[in-house]
């Protein structure tokens, strides 16, 4: 029996060096939350444990996502079903409670619930903008600091599977995930939908979960929000500094209206920073649209980069 998530939790990878990992990590913007010789977590500014988990492999990759549950009896729900473990404790900073499954295309899935507080780190308050209409910022300056972007939290994930349709039965059936966009390769095919949670009147992100289906199964990229857009422009300008791989950005959807910059780890791994998306609620109606709208920017690059 499904239930209702009602945000994505965490991603998990693997790499043969956490060390490397971690610099990386901080030079994106996440912050150490606790590290063993086998597991490295990184959080952001909000109060979750973790948002980022990297365990010692030597063969680096994808392992999975999670999941937000509201309640504890909830994961009691998946747990009564064939495909999810018992609930067990979810290790890492704040704790909490976990189930698990496999996807239909071999990735792990997680659902928690019960996360404790690990309290919120400080970030700068936003700064007043003149614009051609208002000049609320008077008598004073923007003096920005220089450094990495200031991570607020995962937003979202998009995932290569083999067939979409297949795979997105199975993530509306078991977390109530809606469509925000599905995208038509013609008039009876689909490529795959932009999936939000279903949280009733309240506005939840544009898009949680992207299923892209390429007919192969791959990890296309993780999106973390940041403060806004002056931190995703100071985030890009240290990270290019780090001599970091730069993927595509910076610019503004059309599908979610968020601007974006992406990013590669060290293992390929892609992450976006992005700020100022859409939030829809369950009066905001289900949109399909074409391939050209999936790749289209308002500004920015036109080509070069993934889906969202």
């Amino acid at each position: 029996m499904g239930i209702k998530v009602n945000d994505i939790a965490f991603v998990r990878f693997r790499a043969p060096d956490l060390d490397e990992m971690e610099a990386f990590l901080v030079d994106f913007g996440l912050t150490r939350s606790a590290r063993t010789d086998e597991t490295l977590y990184m959080r952001g500014t909000d109060d979750e444990g973790f948002v980022h988990v990297t365990h010692l492999g030597d063969d680096p990759g994808f392992v999975g996502l999670a999941f937000a549950a509201n309640t504890v009896e909830e994961l009691d729900r998946l747990a009564a079903g064939d495909e999810f473990t018992a609930v067990e404790e979810l290790g890492g900073p704040g704790g909490g409670r976990v189930v698990s499954a496999t996807d239909p295309n071999g990735f792990g899935v997680e659902v928690v619930a019960g996360r404790g507080s690990v309290g919120r780190l400080p970030i700068a308050a936003p700064t007043a903008r003149n614009d051609a209409t208002s000049r609320p910022r008077r008598g004073a300056t923007v003096r920005l600091a220089t450094g990495p972007s200031h991570v607020k939290r995962l937003g979202h994930a998009v995932v290569n599977v083999v067939d979409h349709a297949e795979s997105e039965a199975w993530y509306r059936s078991h977390f109530g995930l809606v469509a925000s966009d599905e995208i038509a390769l013609d008039e009876e095919r689909s490529l795959g939908a932009f999936l939000r949670c279903d949280q009733g009147d309240r506005f939840v992100d544009h898009h949680t979960l992207f299923l892209v289906g390429t007919g192969t199964p791959g990890f296309n990229h993780a999106a973390f929000e940041v403060s806004d857009f002056d931190d995703l422009m100071a985030g890009h300008t240290h990270l290019a500094g780090a001599e970091r791989q730069h993927q595509w950005g910076i610019g503004r959807h059309v599908l979610g209206s968020q601007i974006f910059d992406y990013w590669v780890d060290p293992w390929g791994h892609v992450v976006e920073h992005w700020t100022d998306g859409d939030v829809f609620n369950d009066e905001t109606p289900a949109n399909r649209v074409g391939l050209d709208e999936l790749l289209a920017t308002q500004w920015g690059p036109t080509s070069g980069g993934p889906p969202r």
